[in-house]
């Protein structure tokens, strides 16, 4: 059971150092060697047009990515926003552009996140896109490590971190 692990498949936990940059160079996210990203491959834990560009490397190889928004965040949808009437938020509450809240849906009891897009006297405009909608992606990626994941990884669909618990 011991052959080298040599390039991304399924199955394995790919441990990634990465940049995620916009197409205007901005850099948005970064991961290095010392606290790579850890990720079950083949589990969609990331985004898809991501992982299929891993598929097959090998430990120490680079590569840069290009990921249009279909296959990352999806496009903008400039209908998924929501008006609300400011009454309905507690007035304590210090609400500006930008602010990133987590809204709870009735149905599901799933929590969404939103962003304040506008304010006005009586009404706070929310949108409901993916922060990074719309955006192509730029990723500079290297695989810095590859191990076989744990069964109960593989029943579970993604990495267990044994020594990082408030990760999450």
């Amino acid at each position: 059971m011991n052959e080298q692990l040599g390039t991304v498949i399924d199955g394995l936990v790919v441990g990634l150092a990465y940049d995620l940059r916009l197409v205007d160079g901005e850099l948005i996210d970064q991961a290095d060697d010392n606290e790579p990203l850890f990720y079950l491959h083949g589990a969609g834990e990331i985004i898809p047009g991501l992982e299929e560009a891993l598929r097959g490397m090998a430990i120490g190889e680079t590569k840069d990515v290009v990921i249009d928004a279909e296959d990352a965040y999806g496009e903008y949808d400039p209908d998924n926003v929501e008006i609300i009437s400011l009454d309905d938020f507690p007035d304590d509450m210090e609400l500006e552009e930008g602010l990133e809240l987590e809204l709870h849906t009735s149905e599901e009891d799933e929590v969404i996140t939103a962003y304040v897009s506008s304010i006005t006297d009586d009404e706070v405009v929310l949108d409901l896109n993916h922060p990074l909608a719309g955006e192509s992606l730029h990723f500079h990626v290297r695989v810095v490590s590859l191990r076989q994941a744990t069964p109960s990884e593989v029943e579970h669909g993604h990495v267990h971190h044994s020594h990082d618990h408030d990760h999450h």
